[in-house]
């Protein structure tokens, strides 16, 4: 739906909530900036592909040709603007101001709302960053007034650390890795890669045998006029790809449980954390220095006055934020857990390289919802 009128009363309250963190955020030390409203949209689908066109709104640039997108968010808005001034500083922002989203037909979401956040570049010591803006975040929600509140914490780096470890065939780990954030689909090609390989049909037998015998070539011209895009040379490739995979023996079982039984924890930080040491030992698998990285974040928790003991892990948490790579959190209002969420963040470092840093950039970042907050606040979570 479109965003309701505001009060004069709400509208003065959001201001206020927006000032008390505006100045929680510069008192520690991240800058002020206002990213425009619009970017290319070629941006996004480069990073997220088409299927961004679901989620942003995207349209013609009458001018310059191609296509414009609202922000969907300030993370890829702020991190650009830090690029142009060199991605090997180390920086933080801090931001307020709307963001625009397509949402579910009948969700009643609005599709234009108000963040407020910061973005933290550069910082080596990852584990401390991590905590540094989950507690920052948590202090500005405590600022606000926001009311009784579940979090959520994961860490996408213990799956992909575990895809790494398993030593996969390329082409499996490569697909693994890109739909992690579909888990429908991801859980899809685990039983597909589990199971022995179907007969092929009379088609895909004509295919294999001619890149066998060298002939794809010879194969396609014969079927008729080329029709799309791809060239020779690509449908050559990618048939040569096929015929590698058809040969491959079906994932072991043991592999699918293990990936099933690493995305099952979910437990208090501290029991989480020694249920999976547990469960990459008697696996035999090198989990350990995305371990030893957790490990290192609640103490650095601690140290903030957190007590991660009580914070809630979820390994598969996470899944459905796509530009993520490590520590995630979300933050719900406890009586409204089917309703947006009052605040989110998490850590993004390989974003930076597909924007254009030389290597992935330390990158972390939050963002809180006044309107969330104040719904909340309200009872109407």
């Amino acid at each position: 739906m479109i965003r309701p009128l505001l009060t004069e009363d709400a509208l003065a309250e959001i201001e206020g909530m927006l000032a008390t963190l505006a100045r929680i955020f510069s008192d520690a030390g991240y800058a002020p900036v206002e990213p425009a409203h619009l970017f290319p949209a070629e941006t996004l689908l480069e990073l997220y592909g088409e299927d961004v066109r679901a989620r942003a709104f995207l349209f013609n640039d009458p001018e310059q040709g191609g296509e414009l997108c609202l922000r969907p968010d300030f993370t890829v808005p702020v991190a650009l603007a830090h690029g142009d001034g060199g991605w090997e500083r180390a920086r933080g922002y801090a931001y307020h101001g709307p963001v625009f989203r397509r949402q579910e037909p009948g969700s009643g979401r609005a599709v234009e709302y108000v963040q407020a956040g910061l973005e933290d570049f550069g910082a080596e010591d990852r584990a401390a960053a991590d905590a540094h803006v989950f507690a920052l975040t948590l202090h500005g929600l405590d600022a606000l007034s926001a009311p009784a509140r579940h979090v959520t914490t994961g860490d996408l780096s213990i799956i992909f650390g575990l895809l790494d470890a398993l030593e996969l065939p390329e082409h499996r780990a490569g697909q693994l890795r890109r739909h992690l954030w579909r888990p429908q689909r991801f859980q899809r090609l685990i039983q597909r890669f589990s199971r022995p390989p179907e007969a092929p049909s009379d088609t895909r037998s004509r295919l294999l045998q001619s890149v066998r015998t060298g002939r794809v070539a010879e194969l396609a011209m014969a079927a008729g006029e080329p029709v799309g895009r791809r060239s020779l040379a690509e449908v050559t490739a990618r048939a040569e790809r096929l015929a590698a995979t058809a040969a491959e023996a079906p994932m072991p079982g043991e592999q699918a449980d293990l990936i099933s039984a690493v995305l099952a924890v979910k437990a208090p930080m501290a029991e989480a954390l020694q249920r999976l040491r547990e469960i990459a030992a008697a696996a035999g698998v090198a989990l350990s220095p995305v371990l030893d990285r957790f490990e290192s974040r609640m103490q650095a928790m601690a140290s903030r006055g957190l007590t991660p003991e009580k914070l809630s892990f979820d390994a598969s948490f996470g899944r459905n934020l796509e530009y993520y790579d490590g520590f995630v959190f979300e933050v719900l209002a406890e009586d409204g857990a089917s309703h947006p969420p009052l605040a989110g963040g998490g850590r993004y470092d390989s974003i930076t390289a597909r924007l254009g840093a030389v290597r992935p950039i330390p990158a972390v970042g939050a963002m809180i919802r006044p309107e969330a907050v104040q719904a909340a606040i309200r009872g109407r979570a």
